[in-house]
């Protein structure tokens, strides 16, 4: 997938590096693009006709490994699409069915900490819903009104998912106070106690399965709900202790101190999420060891050319991250040449770093470059060295 703005720039013309469906079309893109790049002198060719079709040659393998990077990329974005919706699903369903009988449990037996369980888990159905509806959202292609895509309403939806479960452990927290003012004795203990271990099991065995899923296609949402539900699955013990010690020993408010608690977790838990999406959102970067490689995969793959970079800026759009990358040229360097080494460096970089979805190489005028270091071979002269190779084969034919 590739999302380069089309069209002439004042760079020169970026249609010829935008899409590369495979080596064909790019060998196609790059004749083509010779054609408008001015002829040295036919001496010149004579001179330099091999070492210039082995340079073209390397142009094309990196042009091959980017195609595989990039293809390989987007396979596994539609494969975790797939498997997030498929745990989601079931994390609804399984969340509805656990909070029924929590609030039933708790209703009749009159535990405080079982009914704000239900409550929570039933909360938890609820952002696992508008996770789903995020994951089938969030993956859309580009359109007219969303340009880039609509890849942060998955962090969209993981924010309201931490708004919504703020919301449910401040009403928790609430009627566990007043609980605790007014204790009374719980009916049915082992009853309660029961339904609360199994709502652990079930809820922290389906947790672990979503959180191995988020963590291997990087989902945000869908980690929200990962820690969404292995809190759930820890309030469900938090509450069969509860039950056990107020019944046991007669601590009556231990049920009530058993509610406050779940409504704490769960306060904690909002806030990472909450923290999370929101830098996601305002395109804050807390990986700068990745600006530095792509800096360092630049200077040392094209040390021998003429350019310095000047800034790398990086943001991340949930699943995918998207780098702008600023870089000087000489003064003195040609269109055709900057526009051909920049697809260079956007192969390089995409070959290397597959979750960069999208790649712009922003170049700039700079001075500071010394020409008198300028190679003798140029990206012009190796792409018309190939097309008067191909021209002398056409001919001899």
């Amino acid at each position: 997938m590739d999302d380069s703005p089309k069209g002439p720039s004042k760079y020169g013309n970026s249609d010829n590096y935008n899409v590369y469906d495979n080596n064909d079309n790019i060998k196609n893109n790059i004749s083509s693009s010779s054609s408008s790049f001015p002829f040295p002198s036919p001496q010149y060719y004579s001179s330099s006709n091999e070492i210039e079709e082995s340079s073209v040659e390397n142009i094309m393998s990196s042009s091959s490994d980017a195609v595989a990077a990039s293809s390989s990329s987007s396979n596994l974005i539609r494969e975790g699409i797939i498997a997030g919706k498929r745990i989601a699903k079931i994390s609804v369903v399984t969340l509805l069915a656990i909070g029924v009988v929590e609030i039933v449990a708790g209703y009749l037996s009159g535990s405080v900490v079982a009914t704000a369980d239900g409550i929570d888990s039933i909360s938890d159905a609820m952002i696992s819903f508008i996770v789903l509806l995020g994951l089938r959202i969030a993956h859309r292609p580009p359109d007219k009104k969303f340009h880039f895509g609509y890849h942060k309403v998955e962090s969209f939806t993981a924010l309201m998912a931490a708004i919504g479960m703020i919301a449910i452990g401040i009403v928790i927290f609430y009627n566990s106070y007043q609980s605790l003012i007014h204790p009374h004795e719980i009916k049915e203990p082992i009853l309660v106690m029961l339904v609360l271990a199994g709502a652990s099991a079930l809820s922290l065995h389906r947790a672990f399965q979503m959180r191995k899923i988020a963590n291997k296609y990087n989902l945000l949402s869908l980690k929200t709900d990962a820690r969404n539900s292995i809190k759930d699955g820890s309030a469900s013990v938090i509450g069969f202790f509860s039950i056990l010690i107020a019944t046991q020993f007669g601590f009556l408010q231990m049920d009530a101190i058993g509610g406050m608690i779940i409504a704490c977790y769960i306060f904690s838990v909002s806030y990472i999420s909450l923290k999370k999406s929101s830098l996601i959102l305002v395109d804050s970067w807390q990986n700068p060891e990745l600006t530095d490689m792509i800096k360092k995969i630049i200077s040392e793959e094209f040390s021998n050319e003429m350019l310095n970079v000047q800034n790398v800026l990086l943001r991340s759009a949930g699943m995918v991250d998207q780098a702008e990358i600023h870089i000087g040229f000489s003064a003195e360097e040609q269109l055709s040449d900057i526009e051909m080494l920049s697809l260079r460096i956007e192969m390089t970089i995409r070959s290397k770093i597959p979750s960069l979805e999208k790649i712009s190489i922003i170049p700039h005028s700079s001075t500071a470059i010394a020409t008198a270091d300028k190679p003798t071979t140029t990206l012009a002269t190796k792409l018309n060295a190939l097309r008067n190779i191909k021209l002398k084969k056409a001919t001899s034919i």
